[in-house]
């Protein structure tokens, strides 16, 4: 099965969005190199679902187009999705979307995309576990990707850190209450206008010391 990994790109105080759910420079890394992510049949990533190609810098193409290129299944929020109404269908990457809503999926909408609408957040990474099969489930971070870390369903967190405070807005970790321990980054990559840095999550028994998972 799978790694289940949360996702996104973040302030250095740790926003994923200004209050008005605007990401202003936070995306520019994603278009300010001349290396193209490429998709199967050399096909470019759509990341904004607008056409606009990623071409990202040297030391970040590498580790970018590996980590998109595992990636089976995307859970997202329903804010996420009405905001983008879903990449029209198209998601940046993988096959499958699962969308964490207490709405259904809009009538008519895109009947061909395999997306699917699941209203508790341990369904949800249960379901898009059974589609990313082998492959890893990247869970949008914000309020649904923070309760799906309370909740211990997340194996790894992957941020890429851009220069810039925002003082206020979407938290990368949502409204999550309590301590939770990250282990030290396995992956530390500077790129142009944004540093990689990827922690897997410390698993707690209770009464116990942290038990560090394997590998």
């Amino acid at each position: 099965m799978g790694t289940v990994i949360m996702h996104n790109v973040v302030s250095v105080d740790g926003f994923i969005a200004d209050e008005n759910d605007d990401v202003a420079p936070l995306h520019d890394w994603y278009f300010n190199g001349d290396i193209p992510i490429t998709a199967g049949g050399d096909r470019e990533y759509d990341h904004s679902g607008a056409g606009t190609g990623l071409k990202v810098s040297g030391e970040s193409a590498e580790y970018v187009q590996s980590t998109w290129d595992t990636i089976g299944t995307i859970v997202m929020g329903r804010r996420l999705f009405d905001l983008v109404n879903g990449w029209e269908g198209r998601p940046p990457t993988g096959d499958h979307v699962v969308v964490v809503s207490h709405r259904p999926k809009p009538e008519g909408w895109h009947p061909e995309a395999s997306y699917h609408f699941v209203d508790d957040v341990t369904a949800a990474i249960d379901k898009a576990r059974e589609l990313a099969g082998d492959r890893a489930v990247a869970v949008n971070a914000g309020d649904v990707g923070g309760q799906i870390f309370a909740a211990g369903l997340v194996d790894e967190v992957a941020m890429d850190v851009v220069p810039v405070v925002f003082g206020s807005g979407r938290r990368f970790f949502g409204g999550i209450d309590g301590r939770h321990l990250l282990e030290q980054p396995h992956v530390v990559i500077q790129g142009e206008g944004v540093l990689h840095l990827r922690f897997k999550v410390r698993r707690w028994r209770t009464g116990a010391a942290p038990v560090r998972p394997p590998g």
